[in-house]
């Protein structure tokens, strides 16, 4: 009896957890460049590596932002450029200039808090809009060693852990003075707290904002009429999209436009 008791009281504590929270964190994130993975298109000929005309002037990071929306169990989160195409154009030989050409379709994921799940979803854009999802559990990295070294990150007081990720060391921050655990990188998120900032030899997240708020329930709540689909399927029409859209866009002739 006892046991069941304590069984609901901390079903009940977790519950309140979610709903006491809600609000928005911003995320700048800053990843290395694998020149490697790299589709370039210039003036409407793919170029790859190695090509004479592949750009050398590339650099050797790119930085872009999410954005994580927390409502009640969910938090929703947006990144700012997530499978955007662009387009390279030179002119007589000269200095090229980037075209973001947008892409077609909207995607994000949505983390499931007490489902332990991450939901993704993609809505293709045009007059035939469908959408998808797709679902995979969050497993947890695991031998975390809290340091003693702490600071204040976006307002907030953070400790410091050092957890492998892939074989790869990463230094995590995290700070329990929120009402809510969560990590932008699903892996790494603690047993209590709000990561805010993660330091990998690849890649660095940082939070620049913590903003307190109403965030509608509604605007992180999955979709009904998503189809669901296995993450290889989902994989297969995103490349679909991506590959007809490109073609579209940067048929020979059209100056990348």
């Amino acid at each position: 009896m006892k046991i069941t008791i304590l069984l609901a009281a901390l079903w009940l504590a977790a519950g309140q957890a979610y709903a006491q929270f809600s609000g928005q964190i911003s995320y700048e994130i800053v990843r290395k460049i694998d020149p490697s993975q790299l589709r370039m298109v210039i003036n409407g000929e793919p170029v790859k590596p190695g090509d004479p005309n592949f750009p050398t002037d590339l650099p050797d990071s790119r930085t872009f932002g999410q954005k994580s929306y927390f409502s009640g169990n969910y938090v929703k989160e947006v990144l700012d450029d997530q499978n955007t195409i662009v387009s390279r154009v030179s002119a007589n030989g000269g200095p090229g200039r980037t075209i973001n050409l947008g892409r077609p379709f909207d995607e994000y994921k949505l983390v499931d808090q007490e489902g332990s799940k991450i939901v993704t979803f993609l809505t293709m854009k045009g007059p035939e809009s469908k959408s998808y999802q797709t679902e995979t559990p969050i497993e947890r990295a695991s031998g975390w060693q809290v340091t003693g070294e702490t600071k204040k990150i976006a307002g907030y007081p953070c400790k410091k852990a050092v957890v492998k990720l892939k074989n790869e060391p990463c230094s995590v921050w995290f700070t329990e003075a929120l009402p809510v655990t969560y990590s932008p990188v699903h892996e790494l998120t603690p047993e209590k707290g709000v990561v805010l900032l993660i330091e990998g030899t690849r890649e660095q997240f940082r939070a620049v904002k913590v903003q307190s708020g109403d965030v509608s329930d509604k605007d992180v709540a999955p979709q009904p009429d998503a189809q669901p689909v296995s993450k290889e399927e989902l994989n297969d029409i995103r490349e679909k999209a991506l590959a007809d859209f490109r073609q579209q866009k940067m048929m020979p002739g059209d100056g990348g436009r």
